[in-house]
């Protein structure tokens, strides 16, 4: 690993204080909040910054202690423990920092729309996806994060044939980003009298839903059409046409919101339209930087399958990263889920650091 240059920690200091300073004279209220994300951001990495260029100064220091002849026996001994101290710590520091300095994903601060669909296997597809959403669940509740159900259909036998939902808080899609693919359940159904295993499959897609998505849509790239709600009983199900479906005629991207208010349904679809044409936007960029996209654990493609959940053998595997954790009741029920995310981070951002350091 590369060490980072003196030259390199300086520019990150200075590019702290000088937002530092615009700080402290901005006026203009939307340079204010912009100047105070940014604050925030650098700090983090000047900090550190900083404690790797004491590192290397008192390295130096102890250094010239050995090699002065007039250096008694007690500083040369003292001068020894730091440097084997220094020269422990320092490859740790240095990867730290390499890390903050990684080109940020603009998107992994932001919140997102998690997707479940059953996929392959009948009801027990269904099953499965109610599995995983109340996986995502549970891990959203630990992170701290606000979980919204945006629309839902049950399957027959129980759980979800689709499950949408919005997940918002710190960092939801920089953590949840890796879920999107199909994840493949192997296990014994409950109406399965021979006891055979059987291999079903359910779909996940993580959006990113920044809080200002600058999409244009132009009133004549959508049609807006009303339906009867079907919502979970009540007196007003069923009797206003008060559901919206928007479909946006240039990509046939199809959205809908069922709840009672017509007005509200409008507004909320127009958002999860927008996040779409995000989505699809940032897509095509991807595409585009193939060659960038080497050096990501995955692909963020749909169809393709990630995981695989071993009931018999108590396992999940990550295909992409050829991790295996023999703790699945754990990782379903939401608890242990954060092991195989962090892998799967930790993986990305290694993989990034060597292709920093090869370019």
């Amino acid at each position: 690993m590369a060490a980072v240059s003196a030259e390199r920690l300086t520019q990150v200091i200075d590019r702290f204080e000088q937002t530092e300073a615009r700080m402290s004279v901005a006026t203009d209220p939307t340079e204010i909040v912009q100047l105070s994300k940014d604050h925030a951001e650098l700090k983090l990495v000047a900090d550190k910054a900083r404690e790797l260029m004491d590192a290397r100064e008192a390295l130096a220091e102890a250094d010239a202690i050995l090699s002065d002849k007039d250096s008694d026996a007690d500083m040369k001994e003292l001068a020894q423990e730091e440097r084997e101290e220094l020269k422990s710590s320092l490859p740790e520091l240095e990867q730290s920092l390499q890390l903050l300095l990684l080109p940020k994903d603009e998107d992994d601060e932001a919140n997102a729309m998690l997707e479940v669909r059953a996929g392959t296997g009948g009801d027990e597809a269904a099953l499965f996806a109610g599995d995983l959403f109340r996986m995502y669940q549970r891990y959203a509740q630990i992170q701290g994060w606000k979980l919204d159900i945006e629309s839902q259909s049950e399957g027959d036998a129980g759980g979800y044939k689709e499950i949408i939902a919005s997940v918002t808080g710190k960092g939801v899609f920089g953590k949840m980003k890796f879920e999107s693919g199909v994840h493949r359940v192997q296990r014994v159904p409950k109406t399965e009298s021979a006891g055979r295993i059987h291999t079903s499959a359910a779909s996940v897609a993580v959006l990113p839903a920044p809080e200002q998505v600058n999409i244009e849509i132009k009133p004549e790239e959508i049609r807006i059409d009303t339906m009867r709600s079907s919502g979970a009983g009540g007196q007003h199900v069923n009797t206003t046409d008060s559901a919206v479906r928007i479909i946006h005629l240039p990509t046939n991207i199809m959205v809908t919101s069922s709840e009672k208010s017509q007005h509200a349904n409008r507004a909320r679809a127009m958002e999860m339209l927008k996040i779409r044409l995000y989505e699809k936007e940032r897509a095509e960029k991807d595409a585009a930087m193939a060659d960038a996209r080497k050096t990501q654990v995955g692909s963020g493609d749909r169809s393709e399958k990630i995981r695989t959940y071993n009931f018999p053998e108590n396992r999940v595997s990550d295909h992409r990263i050829k991790l295996t954790l023999y703790k699945l009741e754990q990782i379903l029920a939401g608890d242990s889920i954060s092991e195989v995310i962090d892998a799967l981070i930790a993986e990305d951002q290694a993989a990034r650091l060597a292709a920093m350091e090869e370019g």
